[in-house]
């Protein structure tokens, strides 16, 4: 598939442009090359390819660090064990993508004319470029994800074979399996005339792909359980978050710059965690973008991961059901004791990697300061930030006692009205199609291989502890 077709007459003209004498020297036309994504990779690729070789020849048995018993029992934590290059997490500072920070993309990635929140492609284009794009290219890329948004009736189909109350991330996964059939990867692969060190080449043409058609699936599932089933169609005139907004139904200004900010957060988050590692332990065995993302939500979907983000919404709710919205600091106190007692988290809450607050917390608290500093809810999650670290440092049982990223996303969600909180997860679902596809190009693109760690038993542990006494 040749990426950015409706550049080229767009290139010739600007070209014959430049050779006129009446122009002025100011003026800086871009080649298409520029606005072209696929022909940065190009450029790139070689220069990092060349990079990973000679740090495997140098350095490749170098040691990074001694493997615990308390490592192989606690979910490999602390385990440094994955190539993961779009972004890094820092236990103090939080996520950089491709070395910036959020406040950082904030300032420098480009906006919407009328906004000032960073478009998700811009996000897009650093990720896999590790540039920060200008205006011109990001526009490029918004109108190609448009152009890309196509989705055949049978996904619609293969959905509407789910009951209506199937949970919206069942009906989420579904959908991107049912895009699995157009797969270029998979054609490619199956053709048998495709070099690996070209693999990358098809994988990122599936790659843009679904991250431009999972927002048409996730929003049909929105309007098909919410609202009757009146689908509302792209506007291939809007960028790619607002577009999302619309299709889902909510058209405000301000629920559209919430929507840039929200999947513009939540797109990478390292390799790490149960989604992007399931798409990358996936996707090591050469299985296509689709197959690997709808394993990635599948995980994502998990009470642990992405789901957390609902269930803070519905425990902040509960609050207010038994205790009104004017309530106390000291009676918040009495119910965050209340819910820990009894065997249960305070949801959004604690993290495995960061020990502060989450900057992903603080952008959005920045972001409800600015535009509903008088809602309710949102006031009851400012207390709740004053009285659960405390709470939860006095408890000793937390290594990190500040708010991640859901404990926050939810309230703003509900109050431009989108209320159904079931269905916040695939809002966490479409984001983080940026952050994993973008690092499926570059596994493909490295020769990245099959992961296969080690695993062992209790008796072996035994048995290895015995002869090293």
């Amino acid at each position: 598939m040749v990426f950015f077709r409706s550049l080229s007459a767009i290139s010739r003209l600007r070209s014959r442009a430049v050779q006129q004498s009446s122009l002025s020297n100011s003026v800086r036309w871009l080649h298409s090359s520029e606005l072209d994504l696929k022909s940065q990779m190009q450029e790139i690729i070689p220069e990092q390819q060349d990079r990973l070789k000679k740090l495997k020849s140098e350095h490749g048995k170098v040691p990074l660090g001694n493997i615990t018993v308390d490592m192989v029992l606690g979910g490999m934590r602390g385990m440094t064990g994955l190539l993961w290059e779009t972004s890094l997490l820092d236990a103090d500072e939080g996520i950089r993508f491709r070395g910036m920070s959020i406040p950082e993309c904030q300032k420098v990635l480009p906006s919407a004319e009328s906004g000032e929140e960073p478009l998700p492609e811009g996000l897009l284009w650093l990720l896999l470029t590790g540039k920060v794009p200008n205006k011109e290219q990001v526009n490029a890329l918004s109108k190609e994800l448009a152009h890309r948004a196509a989705v055949p009736d049978y996904v619609f189909k293969a959905i509407d074979a789910l009951p209506s109350t199937a949970h919206p991330m069942t009906q989420f996964a579904s959908g991107v399996m049912a895009l699995q059939v157009q797969s270029e990867f998979q054609k490619a692969y199956e053709q048998g005339d495709i070099h690996k060190s070209k693999y990358w080449e098809p994988t990122f043409e599936d790659a843009l792909n679904l991250i431009a058609r999972v927002p048409v699936v996730a929003s049909y599932v929105y309007r098909r359980m919410y609202k009757d089933g009146s689908i509302i169609p792209l506007d291939d005139s809007l960028d790619y978050g607002a577009n999302f907004s619309h299709m889902l139904g909510f058209d405000s200004p301000q629920m559209k710059e919430l929507m840039r900010l929200y999947i513009t957060i939540h797109s990478d988050h390292e390799g790490g965690n149960v989604s992007a590692h399931a798409g990358h332990l996936v996707g090591s065995a050469l299985s296509d973008p689709y197959l690997s993302f709808a394993a990635a939500l599948n995980g994502l979907a998990g009470p642990l991961h992405g789901l957390a983000n609902q269930e803070v919404l519905l425990w902040i709710k509960s609050v207010v059901e038994e205790c009104g919205e004017n309530i106390s600091k000291e009676q918040l106190k009495d119910y965050v004791w209340k819910t820990l007692n009894s065997g249960k988290v305070v949801p959004g809450y604690g993290h495995g990697v960061l020990r502060k607050t989450d900057p992903r917390y603080i952008c959005q608290r920045e972001f409800a300061l600015k535009h509903l500093p008088d809602d309710p809810l949102f006031q009851l999650v400012s207390k709740l930030y004053e009285v659960v670290p405390p709470i939860l440092t006095e408890l000793g049982k937390v290594k990190n006692p500040w708010p991640n990223v859901d404990a926050h996303s939810g309230v703003l969600l509900n109050y431009y009205g989108l209320t159904e909180a079931r269905y916040y997860t695939v809002l966490f679902g479409v984001s983080r199609s940026l952050g994993i596809c973008s690092q499926l190009i570059w596994d493909r693109a490295l020769g990245l291989p099959l992961e296969r760690p080690k695993s062992v038993n209790m008796d072996w542990l035994d048995n290895f502890m015995r002869l090293n006494r």
